[in-house]
């Protein structure tokens, strides 16, 4: 069994910074992408930013340059460094990994509990 654990996720005031962490932990034969997306109340599912094996990343228009996204191979960990918050960051923010197991031969997309965060002063 697979899974993904996300934390870092809380109350800070507009302009301050939060990191979130994700980590995949189980039977894993390799992690390809790995990201993060982001519901708010009364809207959709939204992509953040992904990043790839190579450290490839891509990101939505509404973060760029104030959120960075990192991984550690090793750990099977994703991390977001999201700087100069705005209230509209307000929202659950879900990892999201396409891992393989050793039992699988495909990719399976994976998809962590969720993590609050909100921005209010």
């Amino acid at each position: 069994q697979v899974q993904l654990v996300e934390s870092g996720g809380g109350l800070v005031q507009p302009g301050g910074s939060l990191r979130l962490s994700c980590a995949a932990s189980g039977s894993i034969f390799r992690v390809n992408v790995m990201g993060w997306y982001r519901q708010a109340p009364g809207k959709e599912r939204e992509l953040v930013a992904t990043i790839n094996r190579s450290g490839s990343t891509n990101y939505a228009d509404s973060v760029k340059g104030r959120f960075t996204l990192s991984r550690d191979n090793a750990k099977n960990t994703v991390y977001l460094q999201m700087n100069s918050l705005k209230p509209e960051d307000t929202a659950v923010y879900y990892c999201n990994a396409d891992i393989r197991t050793y039992s699988g031969y495909d990719y399976r997309e994976t998809w962590g509990q969720g993590t609050l965060v909100t921005v209010s002063s």
